[in-house]
């Protein structure tokens, strides 16, 4: 026996069958077509609007043309005192430290390096190579190389290239500061011939790097020397 009045649990379970949704029941053989969304036309002209807005906003991709640099060189005054140096390798020690990770790229970067040196004069026998395990070790070796104050400068080499994790990162910026900190701190130049890409490709396209970096760890030796020679000459 139950509270309910007669006919009432009926009622309740009419209703109970009339607030469940149907099942949706699909005839396979009846073609199912798909629920296309479209919107009006002041709809679609107002997300237009925002799309472009927000184009704007975005910092925009850099091409490959705006990543060329500006050539020229520098206009100084003939009423000025000018102490600039020359890539010239006669009689300067010159140490070249090179990353083994890498190695099909770094040994271009070698062979590059190795022929301006010889370009400018530097004979093989004032070559000092110390190759380390990877990039991250470069500003070590190039500290140690600089403390011994027998070489020059000091020509830095190596490859980074990008991957899936955040390590492209944290080699490249130590890379950069720590070759950074080994000049700052001996006074020796160190050059930074590490190129840090996206994938090998661009890397290969680059390899000239070395040389660029040993013209470039020449050009402030010799800068520093006719500094030394002019501070001396002065006393």
């Amino acid at each position: 026996m139950t509270d309910s009045w007669p006919g009432e649990l009926e009622e309740r379970e009419d209703e109970e069958e009339r607030d469940e949704p149907e099942a949706l029941e699909l005839d396979a053989d009846a073609p199912v077509e798909a629920e296309v969304l479209e919107t009006e036309p002041d709809q679609e002209a107002e997300e237009e609007e925002h799309e472009d807005e927000d184009d704007e906003q975005l910092p925009q991709l850099r091409t490959a043309e705006a990543e060329q640099h500006a050539e020229g060189e520098l206009d100084i005054p003939d009423d000025v005192n000018v102490l600039e140096g020359e890539p010239d390798g006669t009689r300067r020690g010159v140490a070249i430290v090179a990353a083994r990770f890498n190695g099909e790229i770094t040994n271009k970067l070698l062979a590059s390096a190795l022929d301006e040196l010889d370009a400018t004069g530097v004979r093989r026998e004032a070559i000092t190579v110390m190759p380390v395990p990877g990039a991250f070790e470069l500003p070590l070796a190039a500290m140690a190389l600089a403390k011994t104050r027998r070489y020059a400068c000091i020509v830095a080499l190596g490859c980074v290239v990008r991957g899936e994790t955040p390590h492209f990162e944290y080699v490249a910026s130590e890379a950069a500061s720590g070759l950074q900190l080994a000049a700052l701190e001996t006074g020796v130049p160190v050059a930074f011939g590490v190129l840090t890409v996206e994938n090998v490709e661009q890397a290969e396209a680059r390899v000239e790097k070395g040389a660029e970096a040993v013209r470039s760890a020449l050009e402030m030796a010799d800068a520093f020397a006719q500094l030394r020679a002019s501070a001396q000459a002065a006393r």
